[in-house]
């Protein structure tokens, strides 16, 4: 590529935020193994090799398989790396992801630079419509970059072979207090205003009425946890929805996923290996269920998720809790007395995953990407220590079946 065709390009913040996203994918990836990178623990999780390619053929699907001169890597491709778009036809089962041993990690990092040097060459050219697109991709990758951390975690805890228990874990000696704040009745304005880049299912902005509630200046901790689990939370049915208390015996939950007890001291699995749990840090990778059981007993509730926007649109981003950026990939113990509103744990709501009154699916092939998951999900805020900070907003809604625990998530407590 000559150089004066590189300058022009470089200017784009568009481009250039397409480099970078594109790039992180890759630096996340890096520290494991091909072998590490085929594994799929479970259907619910997949491959992190699935995941750099699926994202890539989401670029050569929705903007370049129709540009003029533009040949596709590998036709075969087009169906192989399908998650979900029926419009395009059949694709492979979710759960055999992990049985891909072709194309090889090599191969796929092959279609990633091939995919990569075409938006390079063509992005002068691409119309306004195509160039919306590519923010919805790089949107839709960070979501990705987001998964391959939590589905690779998995994989690593479902190993025999783990990595060694660390040592030297910073904690916290005493966890900030939380604290009540108030909200009173009225009508509040809830949704993505139209301002700068929003999924179709966060508008549109509509009205709504709240009641009179409060809300904690902070998620919960693992010392709080810790306290309903020794008090039997896990063997009280009255503190359980129905389908939880079955969760609960069907699976034999007795603690948050990852976590294990030892000699009497609870240690959970991170990206670091076996560690002491922090107390002051926010309880982690609990379903909807046990985020229901707690806050009934603790007396409290779960915020719905026009109650958490409302709140949350005070502090903004300024006191946050730990995001992928940090490298750390773990939830971190809060600072201050100041309210923290994003990171470290996506919360959970009350709230199913619906549309907004007047919700309408995007025209098109994108129009698969959120409207039709709206069913027996609940609403989740905030983003988590996985997340890519520019990637969360007050208005952003998670969503995912309540038995899920794989994911960062956690709890924050209304009344």
């Amino acid at each position: 590529m000559s150089a004066s065709r590189t300058q022009p390009q470089a200017c784009s913040p568009l481009l250039q935020k397409y480099r970078e996203v594109r790039r992180t994918s890759l630096d996340l990836t890096s520290p494991f193994s091909a072998e590490d990178q085929m594994l799929q623990s479970m259907p619910d999780c997949s491959p992190s090799k699935w995941h750099l390619a699926h994202t890539t053929w989401f670029f050569e699907t929705f903007i370049l398989a129709g540009a003029p001169g533009y040949r596709l890597f590998d036709p075969r491709y087009k169906h192989l790396f399908n998650s979900y778009y029926k419009q395009l036809g059949a694709h492979p089962f979710r759960g055999s992801r992990g049985l891909m041993s072709r194309p090889s990690l090599e191969e796929v990092h092959a279609y990633r630079h091939w995919v990569d040097q075409a938006i390079d060459r063509s992005f002068d050219q691409l119309s306004s419509e195509a160039k919306e697109l590519l923010e919805l991709g790089l949107n839709h990758e960070q979501q990705h970059q987001e998964l391959i951390l939590t589905d690779i975690k998995h994989a690593l805890w479902s190993s025999p072979l783990r990595a060694e228990r660390s040592i030297g874990l910073r904690a916290i000696e005493n966890t900030i207090s939380a604290k009540w704040i108030g909200f009173d009745k009225g009508v509040y304005e809830v949704g993505h205003s139209g301002e700068g880049f929003a999924f179709d299912n966060e508008g549109p902005r509509h009205e709504v009425l709240l009641q009179d509630f409060q809300i904690a200046s902070r998620q919960v901790t693992n010392s709080e946890y810790l306290e309903f689990m020794r008090d039997g939370g896990y063997r009280k049915p009255e503190l359980w929805l129905s389908d939880g208390w079955d969760a609960v015996n069907s699976q034999q939950w007795n603690a948050p996923l990852y976590w294990e007890e030892r000699d009497g001291n609870w240690l959970e699995f991170t990206f670091a290996g076996m560690r002491e749990i922090d107390p002051a840090a926010p309880v982690c990778h609990v379903s909807y269920y046990e985020a229901d059981a707690f806050a009934r007993w603790s007396g409290s509730r779960l915020p719905r998720e026009e109650e958490w926007e409302v709140a949350s649109l005070q502090a903004g981003m300024k006191h946050a809790g730990a995001f992928s950026d940090a490298g750390r990939f773990q939830p971190e113990p809060a600072q201050d007395e100041a309210p923290q509103w994003f990171g470290n744990v996506w919360e959970w709501t009350s709230s199913p995953y619906i549309g907004y009154p007047g919700f309408v699916p995007a025209a098109g092939l994108v129009g698969e990407y959120n409207g039709k998951f709206m069913c027996n999900q609940f609403v989740l805020r905030g983003g988590s220590c996985a997340t890519p900070r520019s990637h969360i907003r007050a208005t952003y809604r998670n969503f995912f079946p309540p038995h899920a625990r794989w994911q960062f998530m956690g709890i924050r407590l209304a009344k």
